[in-house]
């Protein structure tokens, strides 16, 4: 009988947080996708974003938050020493848990998105590129420490890794970021509207008769 251990809970917890995330980008993409298709779609699409918009900031930090404490449990909980590219994907993690906090204590979306959203890209990007590390066959270590970069300290449902945690949590704070609209955006799109209405109206269409 095979004996459950607390690291093994927590680590399958954030195993399937990490599938809830992406599932939730695969989500958005293709609704974002979809909306391009026709003003209905886009129009809904709007109403996603108005109804995302109040809450993304603070769910983009809780998952910065869980990041960092989950970077910090493998370390010192579990004594799994940090490779080099897990250090660099913290550098980018560390300060968001912080900097999300402060946006969405003050509600500014768009520093947010202006300032902070580089560091979720930069991240999710090393991310990628650390897990295809773990999982190309033949992949040799670039990490000059004596941990290596191209071994998998875990292996939950046989795929999820540090760095597939990390790019999942990079991905989710970065579609969240991206949704999430400030005022001058929605300013922005109903001016669109405006102009839209004016040109799908016709020459002619509200032109008085002219006198005989």
């Amino acid at each position: 009988m095979a004996v459950v251990t607390s690291s093994g809970i927590i680590n399958t917890g954030y195993a399937v947080l990490a599938l809830v995330a992406d599932a939730l980008v695969l989500v958005i993409v293709i609704g974002f996708i979809i909306s391009r298709s026709s003003p209905a779609a886009r129009e809904r699409w709007g109403r996603l974003r108005d109804s995302i918009t109040p809450f993304a900031l603070q769910v983009a930090w809780i998952v910065a938050v869980l990041a960092t404490f989950g970077s910090l449990y493998l370390q010192f909980g579990e004594q799994l020493n940090p490779c080099e590219f897990c250090w660099f994907q913290r550098i980018c993690m560390y300060p968001l848990s912080l900097l999300l906090g402060i946006a969405a204590f003050r509600g500014d979306i768009q520093v947010a998105k202006r300032y902070f959203i580089g560091l979720a890209v930069v991240g999710a990007g090393l991310a990628v590129y650390h897990y295809q590390l773990e999982r190309v066959p033949g992949e040799p270590t670039v990490c000059g420490t004596a941990v290596p970069c191209n071994v998998a300290v875990i292996n939950v449902f046989g795929f999820i890794s540090v760095p597939f945690l990390s790019m999942a949590a990079f991905l989710l704070i970065t579609t969240l970021l991206l949704m999430a609209r400030s005022h001058s955006e929605e300013y922005d799109d109903e001016e669109f509207e405006v102009v839209e209405r004016v040109v799908d109206i016709e020459p002619g269409d509200d032109a008085e008769p002219a006198p005989a």
